[in-house]
């Protein structure tokens, strides 16, 4: 394993979940010099779990259910990982929604999964798209920095 390496495993489909995964990465790398592999889970396989010590995985959430390929992801053996999950839900970003959201689309899968106990787990707001069309976006950029930020601090200690 490297000495602090940090792989980024993400599903995205309207890129709400991508936008969050870049804008991690960037952060850690840049106040916290890590270095950091980003994975699009549609699109590639990460190597080798072994070379990271931090692991971050994110998913988008589409009628009510985590993207599959980011659940997925959590069957690997994380052990001896520092391990962080976020999703990108619009009903995350709704006032008033998002204790809720974070409990069904975080806390209820991750229960799924015993033996990951994340050091961060997190909801952002997300996008929804109809035949293309942007008809919500309540992201919030600048709670996924903050979150960035607990995160670098964590991975580096």
């Amino acid at each position: 394993m490297e000495a602090n390496k940090t792989l980024i495993a993400y599903e995205t489909k309207g890129g709400a979940t991508g936008e969050s995964a870049r804008k991690i990465a960037e952060i850690l790398r840049s106040k916290y010099g890590l270095e950091v592999d980003l994975v699009d889970l549609k699109k590639q396989k990460p190597a080798s779990l072994e070379q990271y010590r931090n692991v971050v995985i994110g998913g988008g959430v589409r009628a009510g259910k985590v993207y599959e390929k980011a659940l997925k992801f959590l069957e690997n053996d994380l052990s001896g990982k520092r391990v962080a999950f976020f999703v990108s839900s619009a009903e995350a970003g709704t006032p008033g929604s998002y204790e809720k959201a974070k409990a069904k689309f975080v806390e209820s899968e991750l229960a799924n999964h015993p033996k990951i106990v994340p050091v961060s787990t997190e909801a952002f707001g997300g996008r929804i798209k109809i035949l293309g069309k942007t008809v919500t976006d309540n992201r919030d950029m600048a709670k996924v920095e903050a979150w960035a930020e607990e995160l670098g601090a964590k991975f580096t200690q």
